[in-house]
């Protein structure tokens, strides 16, 4: 990793300190841009996710430290107030770029003139040097934080988040591949950055490997965990009651969007497989899943019903729409085990705050997760996508009935080393390096 700028450099200790060694200073303001999925959206519905936690967190955190955050959102609903203070020194700015509903994620890029022509009107009212920095996250925020850094002279700071070339290296059965305009659009948005955030040494060595970032752009910052939401608390018999779930059960839970990246097909296959093994099982099973389709999901978002009882297994598992974050906290609380069998994963949010929670964890071995699990300690990884190999991680928290206690506090100790503080405090290093080399390449472009 050493070919980096590791940003991620423990916690914020004392007070901010505004101005670097050297007089580098600190950003006072600056733009966001998250064109498609707005920050007041409920996580787990339509685009909304680990993104939507991801944006919200670090603004509050960075706001925290006095810089303050605007962020730039399409306007989803007609009847939005054009500002909402989303909290203390964040500020959301709903923006009109094409129809309210309806629009999907694909049919974006049609309207990124006008979303850019909102951030330009906006920006227009402000007396220059308003934002000192553009921070862009995803794709389509990139194309419009790319114009906007160069019209206003500051720099700009691109999160990948996900990344077409690695998505269609490991697609899902059926799953459809990402457009080509898609994979041109990142490489000129990796190529205008001024700094590239990836949340792990390995997305670091993607964006390197798939798109030729220079290694000098690019930072690592492990995303944080609201560690105040997502703790053990009063354990898990007490959430299985608030619940409403049977205590002695066994419960592996799915939450996040019902995909075919996301793979909770694996996890249904992976119960059926245990239930043809051991039968007698059927009655001590819960098997919730917690999320609405998503993406390539929504063009059957029945099939995963379907998918249940053709396997025979209806009666043990249990869909829920997505719920709020603190009654997401409950669920993991309540868990015997969370399952993340995704084929594609920047960084998997959802993992972090289920061990945060107490709660261990059976994953793929993809992206970011081998960062988010210590496979063995904190639960387990695995390689590849069999649904036997899910069924026998499953099977260890079965014959061993203190597995999941012994795991779980391990969990609840892990994740406590990926607080936002430590994550804004890292983000906004990155800024600080940014703009002291943006200042330099000005003057010496005018030198």
């Amino acid at each position: 990793m050493s070919q980096y700028v590791s940003r991620f450099t423990g916690t914020l200790a004392g007070p901010p300190r505004l101005r670097l060694p050297g007089g580098h200073r600190r950003p006072r303001r600056i733009a966001m841009l998250s064109v498609h999925t707005s920050p007041l959206h409920q996580p787990g519905t339509g685009d909304a996710g680990g993104m939507n936690v991801y944006i919200v967190e670090l603004a509050k955190r960075l706001a925290a430290i006095n810089i303050e955050v605007e962020i730039f959102t399409r306007a989803t609903t007609g009847g939005l107030a054009p500002t909402v203070e989303m909290a203390p020194g964040v500020l959301v700015r709903h923006v009109d770029a094409g129809p309210y509903e309806g629009l999907a994620k694909e049919e974006l890029p049609a309207q990124l003139c006008a979303f850019t022509h909102g951030v330009m009107q906006a920006w227009a009212g402000h007396r220059p040097g308003h934002y000192d920095l553009v921070h862009s996250h995803y794709w389509l925020s990139g194309h419009v934080g790319w114009l906007a850094a160069e019209r206003w002279g500051v720099p700009l700071v691109h999160a990948m988040h996900t990344m077409a070339k690695v998505k269609n290296a490991a697609l899902a059965d059926g799953d459809t591949p990402e457009p080509a305009a898609r994979v041109i659009g990142e490489t000129q948005i990796v190529d205008a950055a001024d700094r590239l955030i990836a949340n792990t040494a390995e997305e670091a060595d993607e964006l390197v490997r798939f798109y030729d970032a220079d290694p000098g752009k690019v930072a690592v910052v492990h995303p944080g965990v609201n560690l105040d939401r997502f703790r053990p608390a009063d354990g898990r018999a007490a959430a299985r009651a608030r619940l409403g779930l049977p205590q002695d059960a066994v419960i592996p839970l799915f939450a996040g969007r019902i995909q075919p990246l996301k793979a909770p097909d694996i996890l249904l296959r992976a119960v059926a497989v245990l239930l043809t093994e051991t039968p007698s099982l059927r009655s001590r099973l819960v098997v919730p899943v917690i999320g609405g389709p998503s993406g390539s999901g929504l063009a059957k978002p029945e099939g995963l019903h379907k998918l249940a009882a053709r396997l025979g297994i209806s009666d043990v598992v249990r869909f829920h729409p997505p719920v709020g974050q603190d009654r997401l906290a409950d669920w993991f609380r309540a868990a015997s085990v969370l399952v993340m069998p995704s084929y594609s994963e920047s960084f998997g949010l959802v993992a972090i705050e289920a061990q945060a929670a107490g709660t261990p964890v059976v994953a793929a071995s993809v992206g970011g997760l081998p960062v988010a699990v210590r496979s063995g300690e904190t639960g387990f990884l695995v390689n590849g996508h069999d649904p036997g190999d899910y069924a026998r991680a499953l099977r260890r928290f079965l014959d061993d009935p203190t597995l999941a206690d012994r795991m779980g506090a391990a969990a609840a100790r892990h994740a406590e080393s990926f607080g936002w503080g430590t994550a804004a405090s890292a983000t906004a290093d990155v800024y600080t390096a940014a703009m002291h080399e943006h200042r330099r390449r000005v003057r010496s472009h005018h030198g």
